[in-house]
């Protein structure tokens, strides 16, 4: 058992790796060979293939015929995966306004027989839990990734059907391993914190159409950042394969 605190070889190198990937200096291209990325980090090859095992679970690393590299993105593939997003989350509001049609309440009322219920309670949840991440926003990284998920998710399931939840699910797990590469600022935080925090609210006082038009705009900026992302990704195999001729 490692001594407390001491963090084993196997988790140091796969922040470091998972690290290297994010910010582009290992190329698209390159074969991660166990050798060579043992003498890249120090250690022997046993923590960099334990380490690879988790990268590969992430998806963030992808099997060749002829051994390991990092994952790379599809274009077109992600941009028809956030399609699909922002129309599931779509439907989701939806429901609520099909719900609250024709009603003048100001706030949005109990469901009707045969119509979508909301919960209202797991929205709330989700308010105070990023109102706490406002003011002590977390590092980026699959921490955060999977926090803005649980969010986006919530948001969807509180509108009663599961379904919708699950479809979104999957998209989240193509999508996934590029978000994690990504890096946002501190500035990009602030702004997601914000963008749910205003989702949320504006849920919750009875005004469903304007949360649809914030989240929407929301979904379109990740779009922006992840697309770019990959952009990013495809120049550096580029890069790597004129490097190599």
């Amino acid at each position: 058992m490692p001594r407390k605190g001491r963090v084993p070889l196997s988790e140091r190198v796969y922040h470091s790796l998972r690290h290297d990937l994010a910010v582009g200096a290992i190329v698209a291209t390159e074969r991660l060979g166990e050798e060579r990325l043992a003498e890249t980090y120090g250690v022997s090859r046993t923590p960099v293939r334990e380490a690879l095992a988790r990268l590969q679970a992430d998806g963030l690393v992808e099997r060749h015929a002829d051994g390991l590299y990092p994952y790379r993105p599809r274009l077109e593939e992600l941009d028809n995966l956030y399609e699909l997003r922002i129309v599931l989350e779509q439907r989701g509001i939806q429901r609520i306004l099909d719900t609250v049609s024709g009603s003048s309440a100001s706030a949005i009322p109990t469901a009707e027989p045969n119509s979508p219920a909301h919960d209202l309670t797991s929205v709330r949840a989700e308010l105070e839990r990023w109102r706490e991440l406002r003011d002590a926003p977390p590092e980026p990284g699959p921490a955060l990734v999977a926090a803005d998920e649980q969010f986006h998710l919530t948001l969807l399931s509180a509108a009663g059907n599961t379904a919708l939840a699950e479809a979104l699910t999957a998209v989240y797990v193509r999508v996934r391993p590029l978000r994690t590469l990504d890096l946002p600022t501190p500035e990009r935080i602030a702004i997601m914190a914000a963008e749910h925090i205003s989702v949320a609210e504006q849920l919750l006082s009875g005004d469903p159409s304007t949360a649809l038009r914030t989240l929407i705009a929301h979904i379109d900026s990740s779009r922006t950042h992840v697309l770019a992302r990959a952009q990013q990704a495809m120049r550096l195999t580029k890069l790597g394969q004129a490097m190599r001729d």
